[in-house]
């Protein structure tokens, strides 16, 4: 066996093999324990929130912009079907075919 260091000798052999990565983990106030989830399951940073935010309430607007224009195309729809049956009852009362 190899002469070991007057430290080294001093130190029982698992002491010498620990790594620094093992280390018990310091809780905050109001922590569970669980380890936090990564990858898709990680939580998004505000950065990442804020995005998605403003991209919903863009989508938004547009659906509701798209919902606007489809009612005013629709009201003057039937406002010109409306403007269609009075011609055609008026062409009815002309050529005498309805009696009213």
């Amino acid at each position: 066996m190899q002469a070991l260091s007057p430290v080294k000798r001093a130190l029982p052999s698992h002491i010498i093999t620990r790594y620094f990565s093992v280390s018990s983990s310091i809780m905050g106030e109001g922590d569970t324990g669980a380890p936090k989830p990564r990858g898709f399951l990680a939580e998004k940073d505000t950065f990442t929130q804020r995005g998605a935010a403003q991209e919903g309430m863009y989508i938004k607007e547009q659906e509701m912009e798209k919902m606007r224009l489809l009612r005013e195309k629709l009201r003057e729809s039937q406002k010109h079907m409306e403007e269609l049956d009075k011609h055609l009852e008026e062409y009815a009362k002309t050529q005498g075919g309805e009696q009213g």
